[in-house]
């Protein structure tokens, strides 16, 4: 059995299952997923061993896992493809990047620094249109524009089948978990330029949805502004394992500002413990 070696981030075990799915694929790889966001050491015989290799493109910036350190590692026999490393904002357009605290939000963040209390947050938060403190048309469109140039560096396209549905479809669970729907188009990118073909619907029907266990809640006049037919204002959304409307959710990411906390994550799967436990 040849390895196939797959650099990537969070996506690339679920990408993984969907290849092991194909059963042409299956019969010849077995696959080992090298984690790059965690910055998991890629060994040198696993490089010289592989016959396929399957990245993420890192720029120059991440040194010795940069995708040129390691192609230049890599084997001349070893087959490689460009993979994606899907990333979209456009449902969530005030998200921002903050390593102190997952799931950020710059609308919120813009009102607890007011010194408002919880309720006044809330109040404005959730019955001010958005648009009055961000342009969000604006802040989607430089999210496409970086999206496009990392594309670029992919061998396999994915932006064209983002935009034609994701008004119509929930495409992302979060901005960087993609559902099962883009990951088997990334499946069978790489299915069909090995000559296989793309998966059978019945092999790809077969594997569970993955990076599903939190789904980032869409802001309701967010939802209205860009027609999303699957975010309704009712929407309940799973968040750990418990379903919570978006208020709710807002409700929670302030009082974890105001006590201080920066563990986001483990202060939503708090809330959702009680659910659980009463489920069984």
């Amino acid at each position: 059995m040849e390895l196939c070696l797959i650099h990537a981030n969070c996506q690339g075990e679920p990408l993984a299952a969907l290849l092991r799915a194909h059963p042409g694929f299956a019969a010849r790889w077995r696959c080992r997923v090298a984690l790059n966001y965690a910055r998991e050491p890629v060994p040198q015989e696993a490089l010289a061993s592989c016959s396929l290799f399957l990245y993420q493109h890192l720029g120059p910036g991440w040194g010795e896992l940069s995708s040129a350190a390691l192609l230049a590692r890599l084997n001349s026999a070893a087959a490689r493809l460009a993979i994606p490393n899907m990333f979209f904002k456009g449902c969530w357009p005030l998200w921002t990047s903050d390593p102190a605290f997952n799931y950020s939000d710059m609308l919120l963040d813009t009102l607890l620094q007011r010194g408002l209390s919880g309720e006044e947050i809330l109040h404005l938060f959730l019955r001010t249109d958005p648009a009055r403190y961000f342009d969000l048309d604006a802040l989607a469109e430089a999210s496409l524009t970086r999206e496009r140039a990392k594309e670029a560096c992919s061998d396999i396209t994915y932006v064209d089948a983002i935009l034609a549905r994701w008004q119509e479809e929930q495409l992302f669970f979060t901005v960087n978990h993609p559902r099962k729907t883009l990951l088997r188009l990334a499946a069978d990118g790489i299915c069909t330029a090995l000559g296989l073909g793309p998966l059978p619907d019945a092999a790809a029907d077969a594997v569970p949805e993955a990076l599903d266990e939190f789904e980032l809640p869409v802001h309701p006049a967010v939802a209205r502004r860009f027609s999303l037919a699957w975010a309704g204002p009712d929407r309940l959304w799973n968040v750990y394992g418990r379903k919570m409307a978006f208020a709710e959710y807002a409700a929670l990411y302030v009082a974890c500002k105001l006590q201080g906390e920066t563990d986001f994550i483990g202060w939503l799967q708090a809330a959702a413990l009680p659910e659980r436990n009463a489920d069984g």
